[in-house]
């Protein structure tokens, strides 16, 4: 359903002599399989949005090839267009007009009859909870609302592939939950693809079968969660110590079979593979020296420790970098775009 090799794209920032060249996407390979839903894992300003906005026929790729349901995104544009759904991060909904009105003839721009337009439209509406808003105009919805009412758009005419940008951005957890519910059912109900870009960890591993992770402009890793996970070394097994004096010996028996070792106080932890194997045996070891623990944890790695084993750092921490949203590069795009 998506191919690309090489995309790239570039921007340019300043002027004269302050005047550089910025590589906000630099040279990504993706593919997508028919009904997968694909997870497109990254900070703010990693490319995402570039990437996806290339992949849509919005943004024109400054070297490289993408084709998008067996359409060349530059030669065949047009078609690539007519056989997509997409929800933008930005949104796209006209504050004056009525919601019920807006979904119709958006439906109707791409060959819906108005009565199918009309019938499709009340059907997402009930699905998104959206009950009630027919008549309501989108300048007069809450922040929430008005995101439901961007997914109903992109979803009217019953794609077969969706791409969908930060969909769950400013949504409630009740709210969320439920257009989780309704992604997957895209994919489930309705043999959907789904593109999905996101910064939410929980959200990638719950919703995606596949996940593609980009930092700065580049794929660092694609592969299921559970594979992505399995290269991260071992579970993070936290050891709380009773008495100060056995830190030393609770440090020693944990070392032995484990990495990343770390005391922070009493507080003992590092990386142990196979940790439901092996903490039976380190438990009774640390028994035997008169080890106390007050607590002991085992946590599972998350993507942002495969992020961090990929990087050197966090999601987070590369979420708090980035912290004024879009990159210089897609924010002078998005610039461009309101011009």
């Amino acid at each position: 359903m998506i191919r690309a090799r090489g995309l790239v794209q570039t921007f340019h920032t300043g002027k004269g002599k302050k005047k550089r060249e910025v590589r906000a996407v630099d040279g990504v390979d993706l593919d997508v399989a028919e009904g997968e839903v694909v997870g497109f894992l990254g900070p703010n300003g990693a490319g995402k949005t570039t990437t996806l906005r290339m992949l849509t026929t919005l943004l024109r790729p400054s070297a490289g090839t993408a084709t998008v349901n067996g359409y060349d995104v530059v030669a065949d544009s047009v078609m690539v267009r007519r056989s997509i759904g997409y929800v933008s991060q930005a949104g796209g909904t006209f504050s004056q007009a009525q919601a019920g009105d807006e979904v119709v003839d958006h439906g109707m721009l791409y060959g819906m009859s108005r009565k199918d337009a009309i019938s499709r439209g009340h059907e997402l509406f009930a699905q998104l909870q959206l009950d009630g808003l027919w008549e309501r105009m989108p300048k007069n919805m809450s922040g929430g609302q008005k995101r439901r009412l961007d997914i109903v758009m992109g979803l009217i005419h019953d794609p077969t592939l969706v791409f969908l940008d930060e969909p769950t951005t400013g949504l409630d957890p009740q709210a969320r939950a439920n257009l989780w519910d309704h992604i997957a059912k895209l994919r489930t109900e309705r043999g959907a693809t789904v593109f999905l870009t996101t910064h939410y960890l929980d959200e990638a591993d719950a919703l995606s079968d596949r996940i593609i992770i980009i930092d700065n402009g580049t794929i660092v890793a694609a592969d299921t969660a559970s594979n992505l996970k399995a290269q991260v070394s071992g579970d993070l097994v936290s050891l709380q110590v009773a008495d100060d004096t056995h830190v030393a010996v609770a440090s020693s028996k944990l070392g032995a079979i484990a990495t990343d070792l770390d005391a922070d106080g009493r507080l003992v932890r590092g990386r142990v593979r196979g940790a439901g194997r092996e903490i039976p045996g380190l438990l009774r070891a640390l028994d035997a020296d008169g080890v106390v623990l007050d607590s002991i944890e085992i946590v599972k790695p998350t993507l942002d420790d495969v992020f961090l084993t990929l990087t050197g750092r966090s999601l987070r921490d590369a979420e708090a970098e980035q912290s004024g949203g879009d990159s210089a590069a897609e924010s002078l795009e998005l610039a461009k775009e309101g011009a």
